[in-house]
């Protein structure tokens, strides 16, 4: 039985997978037929780069996909593909409105990814919006506690000052008193 499968590349935690058409009995990082495509886990969303012909065509011949695999072809319009070329053959529809379903599907997914997209990047924008915020507001909160600590030191240092004055004063203010 021929498999549609996943092959794990990359290094530790930082996974990169092959899709690989194999024979069940390989396993799964060894031997395989034909390399289609692949796949990213680890950004958002996950990165999948098939060659949807190859799939397709591999699919027809009856070649069965794991549950990953198929879940990938599913979310790229495959499996869709193979279903309504069934009912091409079947004669439950042409192949003219397969091809239109196929198109509106691919239209209304790719929307709906590059949604996703653009929602990621406006939350990462917001949350480095809301570190550099926090950042500011910490950097204020030292500095007034600074300038507060030298304003205390400026005070203690003039009443230092105007304690050692005062002795002084008092004996000049003495002083003259004693002469009249």
């Amino acid at each position: 039985m021929v498999r549609i499968r996943l092959a794990r590349r990359g290094r530790k935690k930082l996974a990169r997978f092959d899709v690989v058409v194999a024979d069940a009995r390989a396993p799964r990082d060894g031997r395989f037929i034909e390399k289609i495509g692949t796949y990213n886990p680890l950004t958002v969303p996950a990165t999948i780069n098939l060659d949807e012909e190859k799939a397709f065509q591999w699919l027809m011949k009856g070649a069965q996909p794991s549950d990953t695999v198929r879940a990938m072809l599913s979310y790229r319009g495959i499996l869709l593909r193979k279903h309504l070329q069934i009912g091409v053959i079947k004669g439950a529809l042409t192949q003219e409105e397969a091809d239109s379903r196929l198109a509106e599907w691919k239209k209304a997914k790719e929307a709906k990814i590059q949604a996703k997209r653009d929602r990621v990047a406006g939350t990462r924008k917001a949350e480095a919006e809301a570190r550099r915020e926090a950042e500011r507001k910490i950097r204020e909160a030292r500095a007034e506690a600074l300038r507060k600590k030298a304003e205390a030191a400026a005070e203690e240092a003039a009443a230092t000052a105007q304690a050692a004055e005062t002795p002084a004063e008092a004996e000049q203010n003495n002083a003259p008193a004693e002469n009249q």
